[in-house]
């Protein structure tokens, strides 16, 4: 063998390769006929797992109990029955060299991130998977943990799953299935359990004393020299809120504020994301006037407040956001809130740098948007960097936005990447000329490229069979990148189908007849003609 291939940074540089272009059979085949391979490849094979299936599969069929199966879970899984792993009981005890087997592999696990109830194993199996981490932690450097959804069944399962060297935790519980007491007796124990623990992420918990004071009390034994986030929805004790609000080193915090919440003096420096929830208004916001939040790019707003109680909430952010530097950092901007709300999207023109802008509100009691073609146009120019734009709930009827919006936010945002807006469908069965639309635009002569739009949420809008054709003509015309639009109408479908097809013949006359279509650019020439001026 080359000498190279003795360098166990070159073996593990390889067989990350190997994994991430598909070729994991390649990287299994390596470990199995070349000793030098097998723990570099093991190693990238076992380090991300999104299931415990194939950590249980290690041990051999007949340590599990045929019969009896604890729940009936239906799979589509190809192995044969999934829930005889994941759901059945021990039938004997795993002898050493099973469980030597098994500790192979398990301790080459570094990220599980189990999503979905039907992939996470029975909390019976437990009591027997104990018996491997009597003197280690089952799986001994796992430092990454997500686990969503979890019933209250398994909450006490949780601390098998860690290890000293887990920094990162993420939980999504089932709302109104969380035992108090359990959950209580886990919080409490996750820092002895995670010493240097960075990230911690906890959602869905109940709001009532026991809880807030288990995790308060592990927040105040948390290494507070490692802790870098604290994405917890549920309210904070007093003491534990003087503490947190004021780490430095914090750069992720979820806040949750009541009408009562009084909240010491926020000094965050380096904090980029932050999540605010609860029952709170506009008025509510002035508790974070004089905030140090001197890198904040990130910020998440979700009120529980009925409509009339947000009132002016854009303008009172506008003014605590201008007291600080938040304008000149910020990059994402979200609102969610179940009520219907009409706001004035005025203030949000001083963020220039934008590039997530989503305010999502309720169309239950009647449609909120109040979204127009001056809004839109507005928000286009003032925002350029925008990717991601979202403005009232999923389109529900064809209001506000026409075909002018839309070209608008075409020429002004050129990364505009996803789009969910109330719209007049019938200004795109029938647009007037859409060439000089664009302020400004028929003034350059340099060639610009496309608006980078692949998806366009439209809701429940639908737009007539005998509009399909011109609708998707005008949409590929303006957003000629257009990939995906999630739709409930069927007509859409058709509408996306003639996209594809009208940009299939497009591209076909273009390699045909490439001197048929107009530059952009007045000083391209042809390469023949160009050799001649030179000369």
């Amino acid at each position: 063998m080359h000498p190279c291939l003795c360098v166990d940074e070159i073996l593990r540089h390889i067989t990350c390769e190997l994994v991430a272009s598909g070729g994991r059979a390649t990287s299994v085949a390596l470990a199995c006929c070349c000793k030098c391979f097998e723990d570099p490849a093991l190693d990238v094979l076992w380090g991300t797992q999104d299931l415990l299936l194939p950590l249980l599969k290690s041990l051999p069929r007949d340590v599990w109990n045929g019969t009896g199966c604890t729940v009936s879970v239906p799979t589509p899984w190809s192995f044969a029955s999934l829930n005889y792993f994941v759901r059945k009981s021990f039938k004997r005890i795993p002898t050493a060299p099973e469980w030597a087997r098994f500790r192979k592999y398990a301790r080459r696990m570094r990220k599980l991130a189990v999503l979905g109830l039907k992939n996470v194993p029975s909390s019976k199996m437990y009591s027997v998977l104990q018996l491997c981490a009597i003197n280690e932690p089952l799986l001994p450097n796992l430092k990454t943990l997500d686990l969503c959804p979890v019933t209250g069944e398994f909450i006490s399962c949780i601390p098998f799953l860690l290890s000293p060297r887990t920094t990162a935790i993420s939980i999504m519980f089932i709302e109104n299935d969380v035992p108090t007491a359990t959950f209580a007796s886990v919080a409490t124990a996750l820092p002895t359990l995670c010493p240097n623990l960075e990230e911690l992420g906890l959602h869905y918990l109940p709001d009532d004393p026991i809880t807030v004071a288990a995790v308060s009390e592990m927040l105040l034994a948390a290494n507070r020299n490692t802790l870098k986030s604290v994405m917890v929805d549920c309210p904070l004790a007093v003491e534990a809120r003087e503490v947190i609000y004021k780490l430095s080193s914090l750069y992720g915090l979820m806040v949750v504020i009541e009408r009562d919440t009084l909240l010491p003096p926020i000094v965050l420096p380096n904090l980029t994301k932050l999540d605010i929830k609860g029952n709170y208004g506009g008025e509510q916001l002035r508790k974070f006037h004089g905030a140090v939040l001197g890198k904040l790019e990130s910020i998440t707003f979700s009120p529980e407040s009925e409509s009339e109680r947000l009132g002016d909430f854009l303008e009172a952010f506008e003014r605590i956001a201008l007291a600080t530097s938040a304008q000149n950092t910020l990059s994402e901007f979200c609102l969610y809130t179940l009520s219907s709300w009409r706001p004035n999207y005025s203030s949000l023109l001083s963020f220039t740098h934008l590039t997530i802008l989503v305010i999502e509100s309720s169309c239950d009691d009647g449609c909120s948007s109040i979204t127009d073609d001056d809004v839109i146009t507005d928000l286009a120019r003032a925002m350029p960097k925008l990717e991601t734009l979202q403005l009232g709930d999923t389109p529900c009827q064809p209001t506000g936005v026409t075909v002018k919006g839309f070209v608008a936010l075409s020429h002004h945002c050129l990364d505009l990447s996803t789009l969910c807006v109330h719209f007049q469908v019938a200004s795109l069965s029938a647009p007037p000329e859409i060439g000089g639309m664009a302020s400004n635009s028929a003034s350059t002569n340099f060639q610009r490229r496309d608006c980078a739009l692949t998806g366009l949420d439209v809701g429940s809008i639908r737009v007539p069979g005998e509009s399909v054709l011109t609708v998707a003509l005008t949409l590929a015309r303006i957003f000629p990148r257009i990939g995906r639009i999630e739709h409930v109408d069927r007509n859409w479908g058709k509408v996306m189908n003639a996209v594809r097809l009208s940009r299939k013949i497009v591209d076909c006359s273009s390699k045909k007849y490439p001197l048929l279509h107009p530059r952009s650019n007045p000083t391209d020439t042809i390469p023949g003609v160009a050799l001649e001026s030179r000369s």
